[in-house]
């Protein structure tokens, strides 16, 4: 037997679904101004504190862009401090493979594996994000070969801890255009994490989409410390002051070689393990890293930012449980908690 795989349908391509689908002159616009903003951050032209904000999945349109639009709000009081990049994750990795894996999967969470209905909604959400908020949003590249279906849209991707070890998710992350976060892996191995940043930094030829492509690296491919699991299964935060002096530590060790890193960077991840997933914690870990930041210049120009998980309402809920603005997997921080947070945040940077 070839292969125990059942083709069900050919999909459209990211060209075709892009046609039938197009961004305006405003949103390309839009895009391009908040990219150079983006990489003016990196590049440390400016001192402006990043927060990749929002759902843990993006499971309804309406609350989603309800919940943006809040951002919106917010982020125009704080735009001297602060610079939002929504979070729209769309694939939802699975530890076990069981379970919601994101709108690409089930535009409806309720109902049966859609992947057609998928790409088309998660298109339209992103794009109606930015054509009623003015957010271009941020997205986990869960599978690299379906990224160019978002790819005018997105001006942030963070590769999962999952993923870090890919070498399909490296040699793309060294060509997408945008700033790429690198997840340390679930085990902790900060080598690795730091392996996927050369190797994505640098130019490669590889096989994408059918075609034979070349890249030219992506400078602005930088760290995300997640937290980690021991070996025990218990969960080990590594965004204190000690961790982020380690990590700029691997970052002069790898510019002493050469093949330096342009750009070195950091954003903390304050949920996942390092909050052992007690999405309330997120508030105390930011507020943590933002006092490293203040304790050291050189950990102040390595921090660019906060990943946050946050939704409208505290917590989450089953699928089917119908709570509007609640999430259906991981825990987030409700809109009352995030918008004093931010507020705090500014003060504080």
């Amino acid at each position: 037997m070839e292969m125990e795989m059942e083709f069900l349908r050919k999909l459209p391509t990211p060209a075709e679904l892009k046609e039938e689908y197009p961004v305006s002159a405003q949103v390309v616009a839009t895009k391009a101004e908040r990219d150079d903003e983006i990489r003016a951050i990196f590049e440390g032209k400016e001192d402006k504190l990043i927060l990749v904000i929002g759902p843990c999945s993006a499971d309804n349109e309406d609350a989603v862009i309800d919940y943006i639009s809040r951002l919106r709000k917010v982020q125009d009081k704080v735009a001297d401090k602060i610079f939002m990049i929504p979070r729209i994750y769309t694939n939802k990795p699975r530890t076990i493979g069981i379970g919601y894996k994101g709108m690409l999967h089930q535009p409806d969470p309720e109902k049966e594996t859609d992947m057609l209905k998928g790409i088309i909604a998660i298109r339209q959400m992103h794009k109606r994000a930015v054509e009623e908020t003015g957010f271009t949003c941020a997205d986990e590249m869960l599978y690299p070969e379906n990224h160019r279906y978002l790819s005018d849209l997105l001006s942030y991707v963070a590769v999962g801890a999952r993923s870090v070890e890919n070498q399909q998710h490296r040699l793309t992350a060294s060509g997408v255009g945008i700033p790429v976060g690198m997840k340390n892996p679930t085990g902790g191995d900060i080598a690795v994490m730091m392996n996927s940043i050369i190797a994505a930094q640098n130019s490669h030829t590889f096989l994408y989409r059918g075609w034979e492509v070349k890249t030219q690296g992506n400078p602005y491919t930088h760290a995300i410390l997640r937290g980690y699991v021991d070996k025990f299964g218990r969960n080990i935060p590594n965004y204190h002051y000690e961790d982020l002096q380690n990590l700029l530590e691997h970052y002069e060790d790898a510019n002493s070689s050469s093949n330096p890193l342009a750009n070195p960077a950091v954003i903390v991840d304050a949920n996942h393990s390092n909050s052992g997933k007690k999405f309330e914690e997120q508030i105390r870990i930011s507020k943590d890293v933002l006092h490293s930041c203040k304790m050291s210049a050189d950990i102040h120009k390595l921090v660019k930012g906060l990943m946050i998980e946050s939704y409208i309402e505290d917590g989450n809920q089953k699928v089917g449980e119908h709570c509007y603005g609640k999430s259906i997997t991981d825990p987030c921080l409700g809109w009352e908690k995030t918008e004093k947070l931010i507020y705090e945040l500014a003060e504080l940077w």
